[in-house]
């Protein structure tokens, strides 16, 4: 993030829509860091948008027709709303929800992908801060 005021807006949104739908924020973060690499911008090969990798057809069956993928808190949104929509299906079984999230169900590289990222810079414990 090229300046202190834009991460401070990023991790603050990322904070709000992640405890909106339910989710932990760091693990919202891991996923993001799997997805997109913190690229505003990204399109992966399949079409798919921004910091959370949207597919486009989501705007046709849950949102407005203008909405906007790439912007920050739509994205963000978005991409909380389908991970919770698809923990709820698997009866909270995460990893399974990623799976399903990235349309990997049944391959087990990009859920620890996302796993690994989360505990290794995100997860925040008691028992290690201050280390």
């Amino acid at each position: 993030m090229p300046n202190r005021e834009s991460r401070l807006e990023f991790l603050r949104s990322v904070h709000y829509e992640a405890t909106r739908a339910g989710l932990d924020p760091q693990l919202v973060l891991g996923l993001i860091q799997v997805e997109s690499g913190f690229k505003k911008y990204a399109v992966s090969s399949a079409g798919a948008r921004g910091y959370m990798q949207v597919m486009p057809f989501w705007v046709k069956l849950i949102g407005g027709r203008k909405d906007n993928l790439f912007h920050l808190r739509m994205n963000l949104r978005y991409g909380c709303t389908i991970l919770k929509h698809y923990l709820d299906i698997e009866k909270g079984d995460l990893f399974r929800a990623l799976g399903r999230y990235n349309g990997s169900l049944g391959r087990a590289e990009y859920p620890e992908a996302v796993r690994a990222a989360w505990e290794k810079y995100w997860h925040y414990s008691p028992k290690t801060a201050g280390r």
